[in-house]
């Protein structure tokens, strides 16, 4: 159904965010609330993009990945709005900490955001797990 190159992209980009995933993991551990922020937003962000890849569509910015992952994958009733409001989330807390000056991000906002990168990941890579025949 799919071609190599889209199934090998797709791939890539879950590998990608299960990498980000983790590096935030460890970051939180450490106590480096912003850089956990920052990779589980990413972890969140490539698990969107692997599956946009099976759509054979990409953007050039943030915004346009969340607004297509939304269109193609929210309102299609394939994923929960609950991943919708996930994604918003993490964009949201990821653009606090890495531009408002004197931001200090709650630990409590870090470690909610984590876990709702595993719940995002995770469904996604069942999804392509589904989709893929892996």
């Amino acid at each position: 159904m799919y071609s190599s190159e889209i199934r090998d992209l797709s791939k890539y980009r879950l590998e990608r965010a299960k990498q980000d995933l983790k590096d935030a993991q460890k970051t939180l551990e450490l106590e480096m609330y912003s850089v956990a922020a920052n990779r589980s937003y990413y972890a969140i962000f490539h698990a969107a993009r692997s599956v946009l890849a099976l759509k054979m569509t990409d953007y050039k910015k943030h915004s346009g990945v969340i607004s297509g992952f939304r269109k193609d994958f929210i309102k299609t009733g394939i994923f929960d709005k609950k991943m919708s409001a996930i994604i918003k989330n993490a964009f949201d807390l990821r653009s606090e900490t890495d531009y408002e000056d004197f931001y200090i991000i709650p630990k409590e906002d870090v470690i909610a955001q984590v876990k709702e990168a595993e719940y995002f990941i995770n469904n996604i890579e069942n999804y392509l797990a589904r989709e893929l025949e892996l």
